[in-house]
């Protein structure tokens, strides 16, 4: 049997409380996911000269504060923050070289790409905000899945499949709607605040993953 609060309750002072919480809590996620997206740009934009071998170590201490948010979200919410806005900034010199490539090569790509990331992200966001399902379940499958795409990303590496590159990005579609409905769903039920750093990260890998799964797609398909 489900508990009324969990989406708002049938009224009176619990039920508002619930409401308010959820909203707080969405109105921040999305902000922390504004600002490391604009940290990403910023981060992209200044490390457009960087070589590859550089963005490998950008990478890595990308990685580790990511991990790091692990740790510090239930200890203190300004030091994850931090983190994030490392995180952010991190990503963006990371993958800078990549973007500026295809920004010299196949501009329209990178335009396609956003577009339908964004349209992606707002119809699969909007369906696990909205679903009452759990869907826990899917997440792991995802998970599980996730883990079997890096290995067939691996093979790709030294085996030559027909249209491999394809289906990698279509299976890594599949496999980050599940995951944004997932994040999506969180920012509905959960009712810690001090998540919302969090969430935001997770959000952000969401729609930074499509991004360049939809990257590769277009790019193969203009050629």
């Amino acid at each position: 049997m489900s508990n009324p609060a969990l989406y708002g309750g049938y009224g009176g002072y619990g039920g508002v409380t619930t409401q308010y919480q959820t909203r707080t809590l969405f109105s921040q996620t999305m902000g922390f996911v504004a600002l490391t997206s604009a940290l990403f740009a910023a981060g992209a934009y200044v490390g457009r000269h960087l070589n590859y071998s550089l963005g490998i170590v950008w990478f890595i201490a990308a990685i580790v504060c990511l991990i790091a948010m692990r740790f510090t979200v239930s200890r203190s919410q300004q030091a994850t923050v931090g983190l994030l806005v490392a995180f952010g900034l991190l990503i963006g010199l990371a993958l800078a070289p990549t973007l500026a490539y295809y920004a010299n090569t196949n501009p329209q790509a990178l335009a396609e790409s956003g577009g339908a990331t964004a349209l992606f992200i707002a119809g699969f966001g909007a369906a696990g905000y909205a679903t009452r399902r759990d869907l826990s379940a899917i997440a792991r499958i995802c998970f599980f899945a996730l883990i079997a795409l890096i290995i067939f990303g691996i093979v790709l590496v030294f085996v030559n499949i027909p249209h491999g590159e394809v289906i990698y990005s279509v299976i890594g579609l599949v496999i980050f709607a599940g995951f944004t409905m997932f994040d999506f769903q969180r920012l509905r039920t959960s009712k810690n605040i001090s998540s919302a750093p969090l969430l935001a990260a997770s959000i952000f890998l969401d729609v930074l993953n499509v991004f360049l799964f939809f990257l590769r797609i277009f790019t193969r398909s203009s050629r």
